[in-house]
């Protein structure tokens, strides 16, 4: 008989079942069974009574709820309208992801389990009820399951004898292939890969809506332990609306500092752009990422390097591994056997991928880029509750926040991601003007309307008049003067620094003003900060345009 493909479908709130519902089809393809892996609400579900052979795996959110991207589905697979032998063709399993300190424990996947059973299909074998408060985590659970479900699909579909099982230390093609560009497109903001049609419709996870942040305002006392912002966004015209007790979902970047480190831990260049192409038919690229993309824009607003690692990371990591010592770590690591031992490395101390990577630097800095979204979860919108009306501010949406900074036994704190970005962005310190000329009256080129604009708080703008007093003073030496908010915005903030003038000899002072900045405010010395200038260059952060 003719192995069918196998479909996974998935129910994830985090990203944990997700993660599971992938492993499931890596160790499908390992075993040279087809699979295809799909969001519930990604799949057209009344297709389901042509499915021989479905996993679904379901995660149980809230009080009993199921995640987001399976509503529609849950809605329709419970229609009462549907016939009893609707499902009478299909061998199904039930992998639930739940928390059994809650009193709903893995509600969501106990209930469709019964539902496919009253809609005539056939279980494969009992339901696997994965329990977050397992001491090894719901692996614990799942490793032997994941045994006898192979053992039982095989059984009922063999596959030709000639097909042997890749085995696990040898990797899997990646989903998709980076195809590197030969010279740099024209540049885009990092916001613009985000950017969304007003055709599009309302806002959603999918569609985001850029609003603007106009107040970000601590509300503790500066002594208080917990550091708490209100921050306030600016909606208007965005066709967004809630009510009391509803949440907004924000989308946040790595910081310059971890996007700079992990490039330079894996050895990619962060200006370098590519197109991504997906390595079969019918595979969508992944959405948030624009077409050509750099590597800076990939792994500040896409990659989760700021997140924990879960096993798959390790196993995979494993794979590509050209190190001896550093693959027998990971091979460990990523075994049933080793799950103690990561808890202990990762989970209690909240490690990072960015920290493991660190960690075993001979395997970073082999990791093909093909691999990189195979390797590292896409960064999930974090839901805050919303702390303000629209009858009283029909323009505003307020959120109240706390910043996550806690202490473990790394040297380092860890931070909230969202929460930290969030509290580092000043609404007030968007656009820096420093504008020279001569006379104030004289050559101030759009001089009103410039200060027009600061007076609207678009810009902060800083002249140079070199002729009004006895010592000439130039932009250069207003940068010198304000060194700490340069290497503040430039170091801290990701700012992008444009020059434009004469070529004679503004350039070259100017950028030994920065140069010295660099040196006195980020304590480089003369070759990093010469390197640290580079980089800016590379990424498109520094760019200049002059003329004779």
């Amino acid at each position: 008989m003719t192995a069918p493909q196998l479909l996974v479908l998935f129910g994830s709130q985090t990203g944990t079942a997700q993660d599971v519902a992938e492993r499931l089809g890596r160790e499908a393809r390992r075993r040279r069974l087809g699979c295809r892996v799909q969001a519930l609400d990604s799949y057209a579900v009344a297709n389901l009574i042509r499915e021989p052979l479905v996993v679904f795996v379901c995660a149980t959110t809230g009080q009993g709820d199921p995640p987001d991207n399976m509503k529609n589905f849950w809605r329709f697979i419970f229609r009462k309208n549907l016939p009893s032998t609707s499902l009478c063709q299909m061998d199904f399993a039930v992998l639930g992801l739940g928390d059994s300190s809650y009193a709903k424990f893995n509600f969501v996947a106990k209930k469709l389990h019964r539902r496919l059973l009253q809609l005539g299909a056939s279980a494969l074998l009992p339901i696997c009820l994965g329990d977050d408060q397992h001491e090894l985590g719901p692996d614990a659970i799942i490793d032997p399951w994941l045994g006898d479900l192979w053992e039982k699909v095989l059984e009922l579909y063999p596959v030709p004898i000639d097909l042997p099982v890749i085995p696990h230390g040898v990797p899997l093609p990646s989903k998709f292939t980076l195809q590197f560009l030969p010279e740099v497109p024209n540049p885009r903001s990092k916001e613009s890969c985000l950017a969304i049609s007003d055709s599009l419709g309302p806002p959603s996870e999918s569609q985001p809506f850029l609003a603007p942040m106009v107040t970000n305002q601590r509300v503790t006392g500066p002594s208080h332990f917990q550091d708490v912002r209100l921050i306030e966004f600016d909606i208007t015209d965005s066709g967004i609306s809630f009510a009391a007790g509803d949440v907004v979902l924000i989308q946040p970047s790595n910081s310059a500092a971890h996007t700079q480190q992990f490039c330079h831990v894996l050895g990619l260049d962060p200006s370098q752009c590519f197109v991504l192409q997906p390595r079969e038919p019918d595979v969508p690229c992944p959405p948030g990422l624009p077409q050509p993309c750099s590597v800076w824009q990939l792994v500040s607003q896409y990659l989760d390097i700021a997140s924990v690692p879960r096993r798959s990371f390790f196993e995979l990591l494993a794979c590509l591994s050209p190190h001896e010592l550093e693959r027998e770590k990971l091979l460990e690591l990523s075994s049933a056997q080793g799950q103690e031992d990561l808890c202990e490395y990762c989970s209690r101390p909240r490690r990072t991928i960015l920290e493991v990577l660190c960690d075993f630097p001979h395997t970073a800095g082999a990791i093909p880029p093909d691999y990189l979204l195979d390797l590292i979860p896409q960064i999930r919108p974090r839901a805050f509750s919303i702390a303000s009306s629209l009858l009283v501010h029909p323009r505003r949406l307020q959120i109240l926040v706390a910043v996550v900074q806690y202490w473990t036994r790394l040297k380092e704190p860890r931070r909230g991601l969202c929460s930290s970005w969030l509290a580092s962005l000043d609404p007030e310190k968007g656009n820096f003007l420093f504008f020279g000329c001569r006379w104030r009256d004289q050559d101030f080129y759009w001089g009103d309307e410039w200060q027009e604009l600061e007076k609207r708080g678009c810009l902060t703008l800083v002249t140079a008049f070199s002729r009004e007093q006895g010592r000439k003073v130039y932009v250069q030496h207003r940068l010198r003067e304000l060194g700490p908010l340069v290497w503040e915005l430039l170091d801290r903030r990701g700012a992008y620094f444009y020059l434009a003038g004469n070529a004679k000899y503004m350039p070259t002072d100017v950028t030994e003003a920065l140069m010295s900045i660099f040196q006195e405010e980020g304590g480089l010395s003369h070759p990093n900060a010469a390197t640290y200038l580079a980089r800016l260059q590379r990424t498109l952060r520094f760019q200049t345009e002059t003329w004779a």
